[in-house]
């Protein structure tokens, strides 16, 4: 059975010619007749996903997309470890494809194998499964190599049932000094295969055998096809700094992700455009959370009564953020110091547009904003809307938002209907508006290529996110977090906590904010971290 492939047509990061020709490799001198020479190619166009959790449907469908010939084919059984090392280190030095014989223990995802996804097991005598051997059979055939190099009896075994007939033309060996070494192919400089950290390149915490079995086969292969593999921890290159690092040096052509998870090719290609450009959040990677704890300070400059932000100047409140960031550096988590800067004010009256809400000028922001960039902070645009439009408001800052350290915060509570006036009742967002803003968001964040962008929700009654249950959060390039803005002792903190970690959809995070004043007392980083759910974004006022 084939593995199922995605195309996606969009190019990979600013490269937009793909290969297109084979490229031909050629062979050394041997003894006795030379064997044919091997073809690499035709590569892939741009992102191909090859999801497959049975290792030899795998390694089949890696080999069919970067061999287009080979004199010869290495093949090793999924159950036998060494085995397999010893096929990649043999198919590497002779530049052919490495197959795998058999499926191994473990092949489906976690939870079990996705629906319609081939089953592959491994039988006492270490035979392979039905989708296996057909997925072998079918690319030796197209191979057609003069020999097939096993490794050890259960490969053996497996080829010479795959093979069936067609073993009377290919010779199935076990010395590798029978198989001669090609000389080098000139190889597929623009294609890059991205492989499941785990097989030969680290040991993946977790990973089945299976997937160790497909990512060193399809490693092997890849190497030997003269193309770049990129290891990656987990199934979003974002998430891995040493993978952007190598993705953003490389800029590929064409991008050949072999494993599950990886896909929908449509969804990697986005996450590889922000891969190649290079750009991380500060604490490292291109993915909010997990990874990171932000401990913000909130406020406008300048402006003591509304926030601890603006209780110093610029930089004592760099100073400020950094000291109030220290204590939560624990278990591990990168701490990114944070300002949230109050960008649209509520205002007690309407002011000359009627909308009861100053927005602060690009330029008496950007000072801050820079500044707390090139001090590897985060920032945090927040917009008190009064009566205005969400949406309006946040276009305003487009500018600031466009910097890959920059997110924005909806603060429902000033948001006012027709005849309410600020600080005379709590307001309310409808989900409907928070969809239009993160539209636009996701919108800006991929023209510019950015890292996830943080888009926090503040919220301490239910009421103040209208049909909460109808959030987007289909966004792969934002995240998403609900802010619990609730005050007083900690019992009526709690019990508000509960409420908003009750109603909040599934795989939101959460942010929690300390108040210096309203508190009483105001919570310890301890137990500001003790918390459960432990909030990801930490405020203060």
């Amino acid at each position: 059975m084939r593995a199922p492939e995605r195309r996606n047509a969009v190019p990979v990061g600013a490269a937009t010619v793909l290969l297109t020709a084979a490229l031909t490799g050629c062979t050394g001198p041997a003894a006795g007749n030379d064997p044919a020479p091997a073809k690499v190619g035709p590569p892939v166009r741009s992102v191909t996903v090859l999801d497959d959790p049975d290792p030899a449907t795998l390694s089949a469908a890696v080999s069919r997309h970067l061999f287009a010939s080979a004199p010869a084919v290495i093949v090793a059984a999924a159950s036998d470890p060494q085995g397999l090392h010893r096929a990649a280190d043999l198919a590497e030095q002779r530049r052919v494809p490495m197959l795998v014989a058999g499926g191994a223990a473990g092949t489906g995802r976690a939870g079990g194998a996705p629906t319609g996804a081939p089953s592959a097991t491994t039988s006492p005598a270490g035979t392979a499964s039905d989708g296996g051997t057909a997925a072998l059979g079918a690319e030796l055939r197209r191979l057609h190599p003069q020999n097939v190099l096993t490794v050890d009896a259960a490969a053996q075994r497996a080829v010479r049932a795959a093979l069936g007939s067609a073993s009377d033309t290919t010779s199935v060996r076990t010395d590798p000094a029978d198989v001669p070494t090609t000389r080098p192919a000139r190889g597929l400089p623009g294609v890059t295969v991205l492989v499941h950290a785990g097989g030969d390149a680290a040991t993946r915490a977790g990973a089945t055998a299976a997937t160790r079995a497909g990512a060193t086969a399809a490693t092997a292969t890849a190497t030997a096809a003269g193309a770049t593999v990129v290891p990656v921890h987990g199934d979003d290159p974002r998430a891995d700094r040493t993978a952007i690092a190598a993705l953003a040096h490389r800029d590929p052509a064409a991008v050949l992700a072999a494993g599950t998870g990886f896909g929908p090719a449509d969804r990697l290609g986005a996450r590889l455009a922000v891969a190649v450009a290079g750009r991380q959040l500060p604490g490292g990677g291109q993915v909010m959370f997990p990874g990171r704890r932000l401990v913000a300070l909130y406020g406008h400059p300048g402006t003591a009564v509304l926030g601890a932000l603006g209780a110093q100047d610029l930089p004592g409140s760099i100073a400020r953020a950094k000291q109030v960031a220290k204590p939560y550096r624990t278990g591990g988590v990168p701490v990114v110091p944070t300002f949230e800067i109050i960008a649209t004010t509520a205002q007690a009256s309407p002011g000359p547009d009627g909308r009861y809400s100053a927005a602060s000028s690009v330029a008496s922001l950007r000072p801050w904003v820079r500044a707390a960039g090139a001090a590897g902070m985060y920032v945090v645009l927040d917009l008190q809307p009064g009566r205005a439009d969400l949406l309006d408001q946040a276009k305003r800052y487009r500018s600031l938002l466009a910097l890959p350290y920059v997110g924005l915060a909806l603060d429902p509570e000033w948001k006012l209907a027709a005849g309410q006036k600020p600080l005379e009742q709590i307001g309310t967002v409808d989900a409907s508006e928070i969809n239009r803003v993160s539209d636009w968001l996701s919108a800006l964040t991929a023209a510019h290529r950015l890292p996830q962008k943080l888009l926090v929700l503040h919220q301490f009654q239910l009421s103040m996110i209208g049909h909460e249950d109808r959030l987007d959060l289909g966004h792969d390039n934002l995240s998403l977090l609900i802010h619990m803005d609730g005050q007083g002792s900690p019992s009526l903190k709690d019990e508000t906590w509960s409420g908003v970690v009750g109603a909040r959809p599934d795989g939101v995070a959460l942010g929690w904010k300390n108040f210096y004043t309203k508190d009483h007392p105001m919570l310890t980083p301890a137990q500001t971290l003790a918390q459960r759910p432990r909030p990801d974004m930490i405020s203060y006022q």
